[in-house]
């Protein structure tokens, strides 16, 4: 894993945007933080007391998802409890072009700082508002971590094995899902204000709709069929043979054949090309019928073969196989050293520490890590002088509790 050093570059595409970043937790750290990556100034606004919850979030003490998804950003400590840290508040957004917020729906309104109080103090204001469940709807005054989401939007349904309780992911999968989505309607946001002259405008982001939108057609399959399809563990309903296999030495191989080219340099790799003649096999539709059978037929085949010998056979045929990897194969891999997937970035606390580079790649004007996420209020000061604060007013904030900074 290729070292890093902390530096800018010379073009970044959203240079000059700013971002007034209220949210917590990971959607919108997620979405802000890819903004971050492209050169946005992002602020994030903390309490002064426990910063945003998710420093709370630790691995031996070290508080590394904070540290993932915010750096690149700026951290002013403010009371949004008090009166002053909410004007406060609707001052900074004077100078803002997106302000991120993950409150209960009508938080904001009830502080004073609704859509059109902070459109008085900037009318391009984008405002993206994120929630468990949606602005509107029945639903929408209810609380909503991203575990419920991954409940009730269907996706524990269909995850894990039909025989076997259904499977929550192991990691906070509706929160990054939503990050995604919102930074591209942040983004197309953006766009309708600086190309064609739009106004502010709110994105409701909620973590339900996005999650459920990945899930694919679940909803036309059930109103063509009226069922609901059953777990299936590592195999999918659409094409066969997609599992994985274990290797004779206890390692895991996961397979892919999608296309009928696949599955016949499949047959041969294994010594079966009669198969493709086999009228249980000979079409996809037909092998996702006998998947069972089929299965069993790689499965055997790949069981008798070490991890290593496996993947030799297949790669040499040209079959998609490929290795069922922990992090710890992935650290120094070939791959991820290769394409410098994972880098050390600098860190205060710990030297250096790993991370993913910026994931998605622009060849001419690419997203930097440029500074590590930040302590908490260390750069309180200097967001108020940028927002034209006075020095005396600066320090009644700080001799009030309404702002904290770092010592």
């Amino acid at each position: 894993m290729q070292s890093l050093k902390l530096a800018g570059m010379p073009m970044l595409p959203l240079a000059g945007v700013r971002v007034l970043d209220l949210s917590r937790l990971v959607a919108g750290n997620a979405l802000t933080g890819q903004l971050a990556d492209f050169g946005a100034d992002v602020v994030k606004v903390e309490d002064p007391g426990t910063g945003d919850d998710l420093r709370a979030w630790r691995c031996q003490g070290v508080a590394t998802y904070w540290k993932q998804y915010s750096r690149n950003k700026r951290s002013l400590a403010l009371d949004l409890r008090s009166d002053a840290g909410r004007a406060l508040v609707l001052e900074l957004a004077a100078h803002a072009d997106v302000l991120v917020e993950s409150f209960r729906p009508g938080t904001l309104e009830k502080w004073g700082l609704s859509p059109q109080a902070l459109w008085q103090h900037q009318p391009k204001l984008l405002i993206a508002r994120i929630s468990g469940w949606g602005q509107t709807g029945p639903y929408s005054h209810k609380g909503g971590f991203g575990t419920l989401i991954e409940a009730m939007s269907g996706f524990a349904a269909m995850n894990g094995f039909a025989d076997r309780p259904p499977v929550l992911p192991p990691l906070p999968l509706a929160d990054q899902v939503a990050g995604m989505m919102g930074t591209s309607a942040v983004l197309a946001a953006l766009r309708h204000v600086e190309v064609q002259g739009g106004a502010g405008q709110v994105i409701d982001l909620a973590l339900f709709d996005p999650l459920l939108s990945i899930l694919g057609p679940l909803a036309a399959n059930h109103r063509l069929t009226g069922e609901v399809a059953p777990r299936t563990g590592s195999r999918i309903g659409t094409t066969a043979p997609r599992n994985v296999y274990a290797t004779a030495d206890g390692g895991w191989v996961a397979l892919s054949a999608s296309m009928q080219s696949m599955v016949a340099k499949l047959f041969d790799t294994i010594g079966r090309p009669e198969l493709t003649a086999d009228p249980r096999f000979a079409s996809n539709a037909g092998r996702v019928a006998h998947v069972e059978e089929l299965d069993q037929i790689v499965g055997d085949w790949i069981a008798a073969r070490s991890t290593t010998d496996n993947l030799a056979a297949f790669d040499a045929a040209g079959v998609t196989v490929g290795p069922v990897a922990t992090i710890a194969d992935l650290i120094d891999h070939p791959l991820v050293v290769g394409r410098g997937i994972l880098v050390d970035a600098p860190d205060p606390e710990l030297g250096t520490m790993a991370m993913p580079a910026v994931p998605v790649r622009l060849s001419a004007t690419p997203g930097t890590i440029r500074s590590p996420a930040p302590a908490l209020g260390e750069h309180s000061r200097a967001v108020l002088v940028q927002a034209g604060l006075s020095e005396d007013r600066i320090a009644a904030l700080l001799a009030a509790g309404v702002v904290a900074e770092h010592s």
